[in-house]
């Protein structure tokens, strides 16, 4: 049975330049991260880690998929090899617990079919905007 593809509903305004949603289905996301020259840190071309967690921060949030989730509780992340300029990553991202507003998702990125992140990132859900005050 396919899965019916949804609309993003967070993180709208969210730049591709630092991943790019490719697939959404219910509880799941997809995101490339196409990296370039300007998220090298040296001459060798290896690219800053926080772009790869960029990406993989908004596959998460992409997988819960709700207009005010964000990440407050907890990310524990693995970075298993380099990514370098050039390279093309895609992260997994799948909801693996959810608990009313808490929400956890485990976000693998891979490199040619090798893992090269993984990260399980505690979201939750709020009622309004994190920068609204009531």
């Amino acid at each position: 049975m396919e899965e019916n593809k949804i609309e993003l509903k967070t993180h709208l305004k969210f730049n591709p330049k630092f991943g790019r949603l490719v697939e959404l289905t219910e509880n799941k996301a997809k995101v490339i991260l196409e990296t370039t020259e300007d998220m090298a840190v040296d001459e060798e071309g290896l690219v800053h880690g926080g772009f790869t967690f960029g990406a993989a921060d908004f596959c998460a949030m992409a997988a819960v998929n709700e207009p005010y989730v964000v990440l407050v509780r907890a990310s524990n992340c693995e970075f298993m090899a380099p990514v370098k300029v050039g390279d093309v990553v895609e992260f997994e991202g799948e909801i693996i617990l959810k608990d009313k507003r808490k929400v956890d998702v485990k976000v693998i990125g891979t490199l040619n079919e090798i893992k090269v992140f993984e990260g399980i990132f505690g979201c939750v859900i709020l009622d309004n905007h994190v920068l609204k005050r009531k």
